[in-house]
């Protein structure tokens, strides 16, 4: 293994975020994300429109990367990238990347699982924010993903919930379409919430066994119960939209926790860790800090810009793979779906 310091580009590429980092150890030196808004049209993400996207940003984002580092790519130690899971156009641009300058400048190659990774984004060095020791549970919320982790140790991860069906990011960006709000709907459901009455229009929490979730139930409520009052007031979004979110916000915040708590109960575990896009939600992590003084869990909320897809995240996991020589072979390929 390389003595001194050590320097990992990580690539990012699972959805529609052209993402490049380099961390020196567990520090990020960059943290570079190219968005693409041309999805914003079309109300979801495009894949074939992602991968073409892709394609035009990964050289100039890691570019960009090494220069706010400092770092020349002969300083590099290894290159980390996201194997999965993810859009397969998407993932093949990262990952054709990754092994093409890893092999040109003949250092390691290190492929992550991208949900390994948002786990594992609160051991990022940044002052303020603690660290989990283990045992620890992580509730990984995304677009795509809605699981509740037991984590042993940094490579020990075990799912012990996860969704039946939808995510919790598509119950929300789903749920905003039907308001006829723009995509991604998600963070403005959000941010109507905070002016209004999250027990205005209550609404039924679906009920499934152990510490699973369900959220498409609870979507086509909300479908039916719009339907039923704007056909009674056509201006009935409009009149009552921040109860509307604040309600819809609050009924899904209550069913993570009742997972969450039910966890813990039957763990014994208290650590409380969050990841994912949908951790970015200001109702969620509010919630989660009250639950501190409310339960005695101690929680852990990862820096803002580590939520949704970064690259700092994949080149921790990266570093942590790097020190106990978890390496890949250049015939590794990308994977759509993938397991810890």
């Amino acid at each position: 293994m390389k003595k001194g310091p050590v320097f990992i580009l990580a690539i990012e590429s699972s959805c529609d975020d052209t993402a490049a980092a380099v961390l020196q150890d567990n520090v990020v030196l960059s943290n570079v994300v190219a968005r693409q808004s041309i999805h914003e049209e079309y109300g979801g993400v495009v894949p074939e429109l992602a991968s073409r996207a892709h394609q035009q940003n990964i050289v100039p984002v890691v570019d960009v990367a090494l220069q706010k580092a400092g770092v020349s790519k002969e300083q590099l130690t290894a290159i980390a990238f996201t194997q999965g899971p993810g859009l397969m156009g998407s993932l093949l641009v990262g990952t054709s990347f990754a092994k093409s300058l890893a092999m040109a400048l003949q250092i390691p190659l290190i492929a992550v699982n991208h949900m390994h990774a948002h786990i594992l984004a609160h051991y990022i060095k940044e002052e303020g924010f603690d660290q989990p020791e283990f045992p620890f549970l992580a509730l990984t919320i995304s677009g795509g993903h809605t699981q509740i982790v037991k984590v042993n140790d940094f490579f020990d991860l075990e799912i012990i919930g996860e969704t039946t069906d939808d995510a919790v990011g598509e119950a929300f960006d789903k749920t905003a379409k039907i308001l006829g709000f723009p995509y991604p709907g998600g963070p403005l459901i959000d941010q109507f919430a905070k002016a209004g009455n999250p027990l205005r229009f209550p609404f039924t929490k679906p009920k499934v066994d152990g510490l699973n979730f369900s959220f498409s139930g609870l979507k086509t409520q909300i479908l039916y119960f719009i339907q039923k009052n704007v056909a009674i007031d056509p201006q009935f979004i409009d009149n009552n939209k921040v109860d509307i979110c604040a309600s819809i916000q609050h009924t899904i915040i209550a069913i993570l926790m009742d997972k969450l708590k039910l966890a813990v109960a039957e763990t014994g575990i208290r650590q409380i860790a969050i990841g994912g896009g949908v951790s970015a939600n200001s109702g969620i992590r509010q919630t989660l800090l009250e639950a501190q003084s409310k339960y005695g869990w101690k929680t852990f909320i990862p820096k803002f810009e580590y939520t949704t897809d970064n690259a700092a995240m994949i080149g921790i996991v990266g570093y942590h793979h790097y020190k106990t020589q978890r390496f890949s072979t250049t015939d590794v390929v990308a994977k759509a779906r993938i397991d810890f």
